[in-house]
């Protein structure tokens, strides 16, 4: 092993997966064990030491975490307090008056701080920045004795109009950080300084019900990595698709909401635009969730926001993926009135699919693969176990959808996957038809543990022309922890009549920006092949409650900004309008709400020729014949090891592709190709990708 290895780990709902990248020896090589729960941290150490020994020789460990996300969504943060201004103790339970079911007449919602534990303040700034009443620091103190006495173990500071004038706020939060026992204090001000009160007050929250939980996590793991021998940078992806250090999501937890799905979709960026495809849409199949994104000339979608769960809402950057319950550990149910449903609940991977034979006696998508000969059960994934239990998966499936619904065992499993891969299809509609994308001009890049076993279906159903599926699907989001860039993300409202932006205040914000931008990528252990900044801001017509992101131009020459003019502005807004509604509005006045600036350190990307396959043969690579289904009968199914396939090879479906992190099915109908960084190219027989 050289000393330029770089490791990348994502940890899902059932397995964690490591890629270790040998840029000295030019190889690369993966694992894929089971994630422990409560604790992850032993499923990312035990994979990591299954293909690293000596971790001196590592440069870099990036890791993708769904800590955070977990934490959220099944309600598992800290015991946290709020401090707020007099009258705005309610805003989180308030939200914006939505309800969990649209068409319903009432809906429950808990917020993750209780009303007791939300405690009021004298303070008042305006919303032009004027401070009306100074915090009343005393009061501020007494507050957070009160929450560490009722056993808290972080809190948010959350004022009104912080975003204008943070004065209050930042006295308020000297005064808590004195007393508080631990650095899990969080303000409005530094996490989200942007208008809308509940938006901000969400966001600081939920920060700080992470800080606790994430930070705990990464410590130890940094720890365990430290012990073994590790001595350089240890780093986390974040929800918008770049990296940032430990100490900085420790302080940011929020920032990792979508941290694992993020980096399966950079990856899959990158691996498609080296192989020709610009236009692509991902779909990553785990055990829990099937996750779905766009990337359009190359470029990913970005949003500003998120729900992790109703009322949930973080406003952070975050790379737009699309996730409905339709993993492979999903469970498959009928319902009183007879109809079949996927998910959302998962077997995960505690107890697993009733193949894995670890005590789940109710049906997944997994089981109805194997009952149909799709997944090998003498190769199960993961290592961990010796066969799969193909008896009691067509006994599972019998007494819960089969005996219900009338069909024997092969029939009832068909049907569980044609309801999982429509929804599935539904997902892949949601981001590409109904935002005006024609499917027909992308690919379809699956990836996951189960991914790869779905594209037939995706090609038929939605109508993409094509898929690829890169040369180690199962590992394709610990890939891309490998490929992400550094980045830094900052906004900070201006909220004024594009008319009367002062170029002279614009100008001090962009410098702030990249000033503490250029700080952090100075501050890190790493090389960057380029630096870059993104500038944009958020605007609409006076009037209009939904923004627009407005790219401007902004010169930087030796780390000094220069502000565009406002023509410049104004043109920069009409283009970006006029683009995404077809039209403007001749008598509409301009109004600029905030200012998004992004500080981008560029990583080294290593070559996908590292990935190539060896010499060999068609026939080398053939290892039996087996019965598979597909559609209505039964087919003699060629199995192939698909990591012994040469470039260049063509197979004519059926036909089934295995390696140790997943299967590749090719449905009647479709041929395979492998291209030359060993990804395999799918398509329709006559190859036209019609």
């Amino acid at each position: 092993m050289s000393g330029k290895v770089t490791i990348g780990v994502d940890v899902g709902g059932t397995f964690t997966d490591v890629f270790v990248l040998d840029e000295g020896a030019g190889t690369a090589r993966v694992a894929k064990v089971p994630t422990t729960r409560p604790d992850q941290s032993g499923g990312f150490l035990d994979g990591i030491g299954r293909e690293v020994a000596d971790l001196s020789q590592v440069s870099a460990v990036i890791h993708g975490t769904t800590a955070g996300t977990n934490a959220l969504l099944e309600r598992k943060g800290a015991r946290i307090g709020i401090i707020t201004t007099q009258g705005l103790r309610d805003v989180l339970e308030m939200r914006r008056r939505d309800r969990p079911r649209t068409w319903g007449l009432r809906g429950d919602f808990d917020p993750v701080v209780p009303r007791e534990r939300r405690i009021e303040v004298p303070e008042r700034t305006l919303a032009c920045g004027t401070i009306r009443v100074p915090v009343d620091v005393e009061a501020v103190r007494r507050a957070g004795r009160q929450l560490l006495e009722d056993g808290c173990a972080a809190v948010a500071v959350l004022f009104a109009n912080a975003y204008a004038n943070p004065e209050n706020e930042v006295r308020a939060v000297e005064a808590l950080r004195a007393l508080w026992p631990n650095p899990h204090v969080s303000a409005s001000s530094e996490i989200l300084p942007e208008i809308r009160e509940f938006e901000r007050f969400s966001t600081t929250a939920l920060n700080a019900y992470l800080q606790p939980e994430v930070s705990g996590y990464l410590k130890r793991l940094e720890d365990a990595l430290r012990s073994g021998g590790f001595g350089s940078e240890f780093m986390i992806v974040q929800s918008n698709g770049g990296v940032m250090d430990v100490a900085t999501a420790c302080a940011r937890p929020v920032r990792t909401a979508l941290s694992g799905p993020a980096a399966g979709v950079i990856a899959a960026g990158f691996i498609a635009a080296e192989a020709g495809f610009p236009d692509i849409i991902t779909g990553d199949m785990g055990g829990t969730s099937f996750d779905v994104s766009l990337i359009a000339g190359g470029r990913s979608m970005l949003a500003p926001e998120t729900s992790i769960d109703f009322g949930m809402v973080v406003r952070t950057p975050m790379i737009e993926i699309t996730t409905i319950g339709a993993g492979g550990g999903s469970i498959a149910w009928v319902d009183g009135g007879g109809l079949l449903n996927i998910g959302p609940e998962s077997a995960g991977s505690t107890p697993g699919p009733v193949a894995y034979g670890q005590g789940n006696t109710r049906p997944t998508v997994t089981d109805a693969n194997v009952v149909l000969g799709r997944i090998d059960p003498d190769n199960p994934i993961g290592g961990k176990l010796d066969r799969l239990d193909v008896e009691a998966a067509g006994a599972a499936i019998d007494a819960h959808v089969g005996a219900p619904l009338g069909l024997s065992t092969t029939q009832a499993a068909e049907a569980i996957l044609r309801v999982a891969n429509s929804r599935m299809a539904g997902a892949i509609r949601l981001v590409s038809i109904e935002r005006g994308f024609d499917p027909k001009r992308f690919a379809f890049m699956p990836f996951g543990g189960g991914g790869a076993l779905h594209t037939g279906a995706m090609l038929a159903d939605v109508g993409i022309g094509r898929a690829i599926v890169p040369r180690y699907p199962g590992v394709t989001s610990a890939m891309g922890c490998v490929i992400a860039d550094m980045r830094q993300d900052f906004v900070q409202t201006l909220n004024v009549l594009a008319g009367d932006l002062d170029a002279g205040r614009l100008t001090d914000f962009l410098h702030d920006h990249l000033d503490r931008g250029m700080a952090m990528l100075d501050a890190a252990a790493t090389r960057f092949e380029a630096r870059d900044t993104v500038f944009e801001l958020d605007m609409a017509y006076v009037g209009q409650t939904h923004t627009v992101a407005v790219p401007i131009p902004v010169r930087v020459t030796d780390g000094r900004a220069e502000a565009p003019d406002a023509a410049t502005i104004a043109r920069a807004f009409d283009d970006t309008y006029r683009a995404a509604y077809g039209r403007l509005l001749p008598k509409g006045t301009r109004r600029v709400m905030n200012l998004r600036s992004a500080v981008i350190g560029r990583r080294p990307k290593f070559d996908l020729g590292t990935l190539a396959p060896a010499a060999g043969t068609l026939a080398a690579a053939l290892r039996r014949h087996r019965q598979v289904h597909f559609g209505d009968a039964w087919h003699e199914t060629a199995i192939y090891d698909r990591l012994a396939l040469p470039v260049g090879a063509e197979i004519a479906g059926p036909a089934i592709l295995e390696q140790p992190d997943t299967t590749v099915l090719v449905d009647p109908g479709l041929v395979a190709r492998v291209d030359r960084f060993g990804n395999t190219i799918i398509e329709r027989r006559n190859g036209d990708g019609a």
